[in-house]
């Protein structure tokens, strides 16, 4: 396994600069995750730690030795692309274990390690198939398994599961899981799913404009984020954002209600706040902070999201567990859970909370 550094990474095309300054550890076994909106630099990032793109300037490093001018075959990393790129003529077993035949590995040994990662992937029953006959999950284990024949010292995703359909990207979130479990091993993983970054990070990088904007694990990111935009980002669905003006107990909404936040101090340097859909409460209209009108309701059974259009606000989301007996058009008080608010500076960094 691997403990990787980047030490001020820059990444420029010309002279554009697509990622700056990155500074980042990873420890041995860690399951990192990066994220971030398209043209962010993740996938980018990805891509020099393979050595499928050169390093402008800074310094990348495994367990202390720098790899810059490492050719991506001598850095003992595999990768694992959105594409499967399997060899159509090849069965499972011989696309697993191609690697080692073009390295001339004894037959034996390329069979014993074929047959471990197979049974490590369920794919023991498949060997003998070609990936026509396979399904989309069963051909990413594929590419997974060829991935685990190399025992490198860190796995790198990108993306992996973007190309299934939502029960397959469960299932194999699920694999995925479960395989960092199994062999314990230094993973990196690009996606621009939510879900996919909460479940299996240990920790999370979020990224923009070609800047790190927090590393945390994924409740830290999602109740302690460091600025607005990791805020809006992380989450589904996303935070609600109010303007507000400060005042030394809390804030003042534009509807004139005033909110008591006893656990944030400074909050006269407030001008915005964040609360999460499902951080406000539905209760009898006038009896809330707020007084809205439904405007799209949406049961899903489990869940029940209330769009809503509030006075002196504006639009906001609210989510509530269950069935909620609303419809469009209905008068809501709306209670905001003060102890879950988040504020915003000027800059648009999060207020710090009191110890």
């Amino acid at each position: 396994m691997a403990r990787i550094e980047l030490r001020d990474v820059v990444k420029r095309y010309g002279a554009v600069e697509v990622l700056r300054d990155i500074n980042l550890d990873i420890t041995d076994g860690e399951f990192i995750v990066l994220v971030g909106p398209s043209g962010c630099g993740k996938s980018t990032l990805l891509r020099m730690i393979a050595g499928l793109e050169p390093i402008t300037a800074g310094d990348f490093l495994i367990d202390g030795a720098r790899m810059n001018d490492l050719r991506p075959r001598d850095r003992d990393i595999a990768m694992v692309f959105q594409s499967y790129a399997l060899y159509p003529h090849m069965d499972v077993a011989r696309n697993m274990g191609f690697s080692m035949e073009i390295r001339k590995d004894p037959t034996e040994e390329r069979k014993n390690k074929v047959a471990q990662a197979a049974a490590t992937l369920g794919l023991s029953a498949l060997t003998d198939r070609l990936p026509k006959a396979l399904s989309g999950g069963q051909r990413q284990r594929v590419a997974m398994g060829r991935a685990i024949i190399r025992d490198p010292r860190a796995f790198l995703f990108d993306e992996p599961l973007s190309n299934l359909d939502a029960a397959l990207r469960v299932e194999m979130r699920l694999e995925i899981a479960r395989l960092h479990q199994k062999l314990g091993a230094t993973m990196i993983y690009v996606t621009h799913d939510q879900v996919e970054a909460l479940t299996l990070a240990d920790r999370i990088v979020v990224l923009n404009g070609g800047d790190i904007q927090q590393v945390g694990g994924p409740l830290d990111l999602y109740e302690r984020p460091a600025n607005k935009f990791v805020a809006q980002f992380i989450g589904s669905p996303t935070m609600n954002v109010v303007p507000v003006s400060g005042t030394e107990a809390g804030v003042t909404i534009a509807n004139g209600k005033t909110i008591a936040l006893p656990h944030l101090p400074d909050t006269q340097q407030a001008v915005e706040m964040g609360i999460r859909p499902e951080h406000l409460d539905v209760v009898d209209p006038g009896a809330g902070d707020l007084n809205a009108v439904a405007d799209v309701v949406e049961h899903l059974g489990s869940d029940t999201n209330i769009y809503v259009k509030v006075d002196g606000v504006g639009p906001l989301m609210v989510r509530k567990h269950g069935n909620i007996p609303a419809k469009s058009g209905d008068r809501l008080g709306l209670r905001v859970r003060s102890e879950k608010v988040h504020i915003f500076a000027p800059d648009g960094t999060a207020l710090r909370r009191a110890a």
